[in-house]
C-alpha cells in the first residue's frame, strides 16, 4: 500500500524519481510500472495490477450513460505506462505535467491503492482546503465514522 507524502523535484526532463518506499510496493507487483492519468488537478498512479482491476470494474458497470463514457475516454483513455528507469525515475508525459501544472516542486502522496503526484503550489491549497474543512461538522462526523 502507499502510504505518507514526500516533497520532491522534477528534473529537466519531466523525470521524477520515485521515492524507496514507494519503489518497493511496485516491486511486489508482477510488473514494475505504473499507470498514470489525470485526475482532479493531479496525476494519479497506479501498479498495472491495480489498473487492470480498476478497467475491469469500469467494464463490468451497468451504468453506461453521458458521464461514466466521459470518465473512460478522459481517465482511462488519457492514461499512460511509464516504467521506471534503474535510478527509479518515472518520465511524467508532458501533457500530464501540462494539466496538473508539474514544473519543478512537486508532491507525492499515497492513498492506500495508488498514489498522487501534486504541483507543490496545488498540494500547499489542498492541505489548506482540508484542514479548514475539519473545523466543518459534516466532516468531523465522515472522520469520526472511521473511528478516528
Amino acid at each position: 500500500m502507499f502510504r505518507g507524502n514526500s516533497f520532491h523535484n522534477l528534473d529537466t526532463k519531466g523525470r521524477l524519481i520515485i521515492p524507496t518506499r514507494f519503489r518497493d510496493v511496485l516491486k511486489q507487483s508482477s510488473v514494475n510500472g505504473l499507470m498514470v492519468s489525470k485526475m482532479d488537478g493531479a496525476v494519479f498512479c497506479y501498479t498495472f495490477e491495480e489498473w487492470r482491476k480498476i478497467e475491469e470494474r469500469i467494464r463490468n458497470l451497468a451504468v453506461k450513460g453521458e458521464n461514466m463514457r466521459r470518465f473512460r475516454r478522459i481517465f482511462i483513455g488519457g492514461a499512460f505506462d511509464c516504467l521506471p528507469d534503474k535510478q527509479g525515475r518515472i518520465v511524467i508525459p508532458p501533457v500530464l505535467r501540462q494539466y496538473a501544472g508539474l514544473d519543478r516542486e512537486v508532491v507525492l502522496t499515497g492513498v492506500l491503492d495508488h498514489f498522487e503526484i501534486w504541483s507543490q503550489e496545488k498540494w500547499l491549497k489542498e492541505d489548506a482546503k482540508f484542514q479548514n474543512d475539519l473545523k466543518k461538522e459534516d466532516m468531523r462526523n465522515e472522520v469520526a465514522a472511521l473511528g478516528l
